[in-house]
């Protein structure tokens, strides 16, 4: 196959599997989703969600949480791990949201990527999932499931980034990179992968999954 057989092998079987594509992080509105993605950070989605109904109780706009004090974050989140780190970025980049934006998420890369504990992958789900804007965030498995279908060369999450956004169009980046993260949950896991039921592996890169594996 062709990098661009490949690719539409890959966009019908994850349409096939995965119609729908709801958003894993439980939230209500762009703050809401911000907090919950950056509290994803090394940390499963699962947790996140059992964690952010007390602090939304709590605080759910930058106004609230403001008023709240660090230590206070930091327990209810503690769970998710880096608390100390997360609980005072949390609390800063809702000043900063308030101070330089109105109370309002802002809606652009540069702005999401210049508050605290917000890194290109969190800005990038939000765009996506908040505003709508086409936007590829690449997590462990888009960039390991890129890797094993042989559409980048694994180096780093940024060149897999970009030739994610070359290989598929730009109107299936935002619904595309959620088919994939179901996809490696459920099929294609860092820890007892079974490559024969890694059927769009198995298809789409056959050659050089099992030229890895010996076979």
């Amino acid at each position: 196959m062709t990098k661009a057989e490949k690719a539409e092998f890959i966009m019908s079987e994850l349409e096939r599997l995965y119609p729908t594509t709801p958003i894993p992080l439980d939230h209500v509105d762009a703050y809401t989703l911000l907090i919950a993605v950056l509290l994803s950070a090394q940390c499963t989605d699962k947790r996140v969600n059992t964690v952010t109904p007390e602090l939304f109780e709590l605080a759910s706009t930058p106004e609230e949480m403001v008023k709240q004090d660090v230590e206070s974050i930091r327990k209810i989140i503690r769970p998710c791990g880096l608390s100390p780190r997360k609980s005072a970025a949390i609390h800063r980049l809702s000043e900063i949201i308030i101070e330089k934006h109105k109370g309002l998420v802002p809606n652009t890369l540069e702005h999401l990527e210049a508050l605290p504990g917000v890194g290109h992958k969190t800005a990038s789900v939000v765009m996506a999932q908040a505003f709508g804007v086409p936007s590829f965030p690449v997590d462990t498995h888009i960039h390991r499931l890129m890797y094993r279908w042989g559409l980048t060369t694994g180096k780093n999450v940024e060149t897999t980034e970009k030739d994610a956004k070359r290989i598929f169009p730009i109107e299936r980046w935002n619904k595309l990179h959620l088919q994939i993260i179901f996809y490696g949950r459920e099929y294609c896991p860092a820890r007892g992968w079974d490559i024969d039921k890694d059927l769009i592996t198995l298809k789409a890169g056959r050659s050089s999954v099992l030229h890895k594996l010996g076979k």
